[in-house]
């Protein structure tokens, strides 16, 4: 099997560490109290070969312009970004995504799925993985909403669902588990569990709210499904 080094960064910010490849999927910002071991350093970036940055929609908390300083330090950055980003250069190496967008770079495969909120989800294959980012595509059931707006929610969710599934298997899935849905936090994360059946589900856009990865863990035990608890900014997954 295939093997990468996951790390997570910040919400819904992570590395994965292929073979042959670097892969960065919305940053937002790197704690501060983990200054000690900065993975995105500027000396870090510098050593990165084949540099594949993701920016899944605009949202401050899963786009920070700061990213497209990097390539000052390391010219052989790529740029992956929705094309609801809007930035004040155009380079070469900027690429803008919608819905159904699929491209190739050298031997990395990207196709661009949609959301349920602004912007896409990431599927890339690069060195025999398979990797989901799901960006903000999630069942955003809120309580404070109608039942009619509650029930169009559910069912944009399952459909957009049921395209991922043509690409099974996906070996590493990044999936909301937002704790502002309270109970429901987590029936996003378990529909798309139960459907997609990824290798390992790695939770994410719940801010400083670790615990709940704990809970999610437990849930996706009881489905066989092999999902990562996150303690701390800058914790290696070993996949």
């Amino acid at each position: 099997m295939k093997k990468a080094k996951i790390y997570y960064i910040y919400h819904s910010g992570f590395v994965v560490k292929t073979e042959n490849h670097f892969l960065i999927f919305d940053y937002y910002k790197e704690p501060i109290e983990n200054q000690n071991r900065v993975l995105l350093s500027p000396e870090n970036i510098k050593e990165m070969k084949n540099v594949y940055v993701f920016s899944s929609h605009s949202h401050a908390d899963h786009y920070n312009p700061k990213i497209l300083e990097w390539e000052k330090y390391n010219d052989n950055i790529q740029y992956i970004l929705s094309d609801d980003i809007k930035t004040d250069k155009d380079k070469s190496n900027y690429n803008f995504m919608g819905e159904g967008d699929e491209k190739v770079f050298q031997d990395i495969y990207v196709k661009a799925y949609g959301s349920t909120d602004i912007g896409i989800s990431f599927l890339v294959k690069v060195d025999g993985l398979t990797i989901f980012h799901a960006g903000d595509l999630n069942w955003w059931h809120w309580k404070e909403d109608s039942l009619d707006e509650q029930t169009l929610a559910e069912s944009l969710f399952k459909a957009h669902i049921e395209k991922i599934k043509e690409e099974k298997p996906i070996d590493i899935a990044f999936f909301p588990v937002d704790p502002r849905l309270c109970g429901d936090y987590y029936i996003g994360g378990e529909y798309f569990a139960k459907n997609i059946q990824p290798r390992v589900l790695i939770p994410m856009h719940f801010g400083d709210d670790v615990d709940i990865t704990k809970q999610f863990v437990n849930r996706m035990n009881k489905i066989n499904i092999k999902a990562a608890l996150i303690n701390y900014p800058g914790q290696e997954i070993i996949y």
